[in-house]
């Protein structure tokens, strides 16, 4: 009986020194599929916007430049009867409402200026209506009294279309 037992301890021993030990792995996360498949988006970058709105035989063309809200680009008007103008656009953006002053050159004559705010939809631009500050008739005279209704409509334009006829 003690051979027994000896000899099965024994057994029991080897059988142990044997086995190899295994390390613990740490379970395999699923990949990130949305970080591979999403395109890499500039939301930092200036971002350019064309609009062209013709009312009767006069046209404007606008391009806008928005840079995190900070607004630059050009404007030209070309009416049919009258004197046509072009000239630079400066401002800011405020939620939907382009605030800009617009420098131009009409009749022969450079350095006038207007104010003009657009709101911007996803169809275009929506020319604002008010009354002009007395004093300067280039200022609005009460923001909160434009209106966006009547005035000019400008639609999204082709970009190449839009900078020949602002050369």
């Amino acid at each position: 009986m003690k051979k027994l037992i000896l000899l099965s301890s024994l057994s029991i021993i080897l059988l142990n020194c044997n086995k190899k030990t295994e390390a613990p792995t740490a379970e395999k996360q699923p990949a990130d599929t949305t970080a591979t498949t999403e395109p890499v988006v500039d939301t930092l970058g200036a971002k350019s916007f064309c609009y062209m709105g013709i009312t009767g035989k006069d046209t404007v063309y606008v391009t806008i430049d928005d840079n995190l809200g900070t607004i630059t680009g050009k404007m030209a008007t070309k009416n049919n009867e009258k004197d046509s103008n072009k000239g630079d656009l400066t401002g800011f953006k405020s939620g939907d409402t382009l605030k800009l002053t617009y420098e131009f050159a009409s009749e022969g004559k450079t350095g006038n200026k207007n104010d003009i705010y657009f709101i911007q939809t996803e169809d275009g631009l929506n020319e604002g209506i008010g009354e002009r500050d007395a004093e300067t008739g280039t200022k609005y005279a009460n923001e909160k009294k434009i209106k966006y209704e009547g005035g000019r409509n400008l639609k999204v334009a082709d970009c190449n279309t839009v900078a020949k006829a602002l050369k």
